[in-house]
């Protein structure tokens, strides 16, 4: 009998099983669908499983799998494409930002520069 661990949890799985089946013991281990529990519940009945219920659960976790697949690389796909949109956003307000702190700068420049408000500054005193 051989133990397997995954994050922590140990599992019993006969040495046969384990030789015949390494690839559904792979995708047993690693499916979202189960909890340690259940994972356990398959592996102590493989043993008395027919060969077409073995290719059937095999073939439900692989389709599980790929459906996964799918999925992750299309939300990957939908969040680049959302973070390139929300940096060029992003890009486009600070572009604004600097133009107005420039517009604004050049404004309090050329009230400092006025010859008019210099004059009117020397009358004061």
């Amino acid at each position: 009998m051989a133990q397997i661990q995954k994050d922590g949890k140990a599992f019993q799985i006969l040495d046969e099983i384990q030789a015949k089946f390494p690839d559904l013991i792979k995708l047993i281990l690693e499916t979202e669908s189960m909890d340690d529990d259940e994972r356990q519940y398959w592996f102590d009945i493989m043993p008395s499983m027919t060969d077409e219920q073995i290719d059937r659960l095999f073939d439900i976790l692989e389709t599980e799998r790929k459906k996964l697949e799918e999925l992750e690389v299309k939300y990957q796909k939908e969040i680049k494409s959302l973070n390139e949109k929300h940096l060029i956003e992003w890009q486009e307000m600070q572009v604004k930002e600097g133009k107005k702190k420039m517009a604004a700068a050049k404004a309090s420049e050329a009230q400092e520069e006025n010859p008019d408000d210099i004059l009117e500054m020397l009358n004061e005193i």
